[in-house]
């Protein structure tokens, strides 16, 4: 958007971009080197530019959720081939990474059988928001991922509340689209999982973890090893289904084999329930 009300006594970027629409076409003005650098797409995605794409990608949803006045998320992380299982999403797009497999394979047959945590992550979402919307939407904004399944959830839950929340998608070879419960101005898309990552971290008040995969244990593991070394705040970590996580990953054998101390394992709680987890995320106060 335009801004009209500047405070510097230059021209501005907007009128050149006009002025320049309206060049006579010639070879000169038609050759790439003419175009102002701002509005090259080749340019900006030449190898050398990476450091400044790096920064536009920090940059852009930083400035539009402060423009928002959100200051503190509560991040939903989980599967994205956990079903609905009242079957009424709607859908933009059938999710590719949910089909993929096919419906009749174990991995999807396991998938639907943890259904029961996308109506927890769905519920957990409403009783945030509700929440949220006391400070007007400011505070404990959901964020999720964006996609299906679980990050469905998160979104559709703010949806449920009449609040807003935010999906940081990324671009992925299957094209995955944002689900359908995404505040649209709040949607953003990646190229950088490093810089997705930052942004789910950056104002989280609470990191909610619920059963996933590579991605779920990606996001899951550099937030506990950011808090288990001082790099972040400690903050309510939550890993729904106890019998879940405890199946996938021997914690205790961590501990006594030395790789990690014993006081890390009280750096995350598991809870069974939405209520439970709003509980502990409501009753928490930061450190200063």
């Amino acid at each position: 958007m335009k801004d009209d009300s500047r405070s510097h006594p230059f021209r501005d970027s907007h009128d050149d971009v006009e002025t320049f629409a309206r060049v006579p076409d010639t070879p000169q003005t038609r050759a790439p080197a003419y175009r102002l650098a701002f509005t090259d797409a080749d340019f900006l995605m030449r190898e050398e530019l990476r450091p400044v794409r790096l920064q536009l990608e920090l940059l852009k949803p930083q400035m539009i959720m402060d423009e928002r006045g959100i200051e503190s998320t509560v991040v939903l992380m989980g599967s994205a081939r956990i079903p609905d299982p009242t079957g009424t999403a709607e859908r933009v797009c059938e999710p590719m990474i949910e089909t993929g497999a096919g419906g009749d394979t174990a991995a999807a047959k396991g998938a639907a059988g943890l259904a029961q945590w996308y109506a927890e992550a769905r519920k957990l979402a409403r009783i945030i928001t509700e929440r949220s919307l006391e400070s007007y939407g400011r505070e404990d904004v959901i964020v999720t991922g964006g996609g299906p399944g679980i990050m469905e959830a998160g979104n559709r839950g703010a949806a449920d509340a009449g609040g807003h929340s935010i999906g940081l998608n990324i671009v992925l070879p299957h094209e995955q689209a944002p689900n359908a419960y995404v505040t649209p101005d709040l949607c953003f898309n990646f190229h950088y999982f490093a810089i997705r990552k930052m942004h789910f971290l950056m104002r989280a008040k609470a990191i909610c973890i619920f059963p996933g995969g590579f991605g779920t244990f990606d996001e899951m593991f550099e937030a506990l090893t950011l808090i288990q070394t001082g790099r972040m705040r400690r903050v309510p970590f939550l890993l729904f289904g106890r019998a879940f996580w405890d199946s996938v990953v021997n914690w205790q054998a961590l501990a006594e084999a030395g790789t990690i101390s014993p006081e890390d394992l009280d750096l995350f709680h598991y809870v069974e329930t939405a209520e439970e987890a709003a509980a502990i995320i409501g009753a928490y106060q930061p450190k200063c």
